[in-house]
């Protein structure tokens, strides 16, 4: 979204913001700098504070593969995020491949050209930690515990109908067997697949950057961390998917079909 400034003249005669004048010129500074890094160089992500910092790679893969519902982020040729199941290879590349599809129509495709950087999400649990768990109190504030891992690389197009097939039937495999679920993509007509196919575009990311960011109190003594787990175990979940499904239902009743 193009930066808007402030106007610098009212009226006929220009009167010159002289704070505003240097702000654009800074702003428009900054995005010279980064049009003129290099293409093929991956940048941090994130702030890690040396605390947080986790390159534990079992770990890491163990927190993806758990939790593979991501945000994939592209900033080229404009800001765009999507909302999307993956599935990750981990032996292939440096520190694994991630797999996913997006819409043809969605407009982040032309970020899949193999050269500009994407950071992809995977975020795990989150909530509200009370200084009231903490062995002496008095002198702390509340803060907020999480994790997430964010992996960074480029953003392969998948097109061909055979290698998107078995990208998909991949995902789905691994969604479907932990549910038993019984369901066989194989036994899907060829017919009603290559209709399907033909509105998604695949892509295959080799990682280039593995941050992992955990917040979890660890940096506390002993006796604050057992407080922290004492009162997580007692704390009321957020609402589950089943929760968030039937309060929207039934806030959005869907209108009889008309006779």
């Amino acid at each position: 979204m193009p930066h808007r400034a402030k106007p610098l003249y009212t009226g006929s005669i220009m009167k010159v913001d002289r704070r505003n004048l240097l702000a654009t010129l800074a702003f428009a500074g900054a995005f010279t700098d980064l049009e003129a890094a290099p293409a093929d160089e991956i940048h941090d992500s994130l702030y890690i504070p040396k605390v947080h910092h986790v390159e534990d790679r079992k770990f890491l893969h163990d927190f993806m593969e758990t939790y593979s519902f991501v945000d994939l982020i592209t900033a080229s040729p404009t800001l765009r995020i999507t909302h999307i199941p993956c599935f990750m290879n981990r032996t292939q590349g440096d520190y694994g491949t991630i797999y996913g599809h997006i819409a043809r129509n969605n407009q982040q495709i032309k970020a899949f050209d193999n050269s500009q950087q994407a950071v992809i999400v995977f975020r795990g649990p989150e909530g509200y930690i009370s200084p009231t768990w903490y062995v002496k109190h008095d002198r702390a504030v509340p803060t907020w515990n999480f994790g997430v891992v964010h992996a960074s690389g480029k953003l392969r197009p998948i097109t061909d109908k055979p290698e998107l097939h078995a990208l998909l039937a991949k995902l789905i495999s691994k969604n479907e067997d932990y549910r038993n679920t019984g369901y066989d993509f194989s036994k899907l007509p060829d017919s009603y697949i290559n209709g399907m196919l033909g509105g998604i575009v695949g892509f295959e990311m080799n990682i280039e950057l593995l941050e992992g960011k955990f917040k979890l109190g660890q940096e506390h003594n002993e006796g604050d961390r057992a407080g922290i787990l004492e009162h997580l175990k007692k704390e009321k979940p957020l609402p589950s998917l089943y929760d968030l499904t039937a309060a929207f239902y039934a806030a959005h009743p869907v209108p009889p079909p008309k006779a």
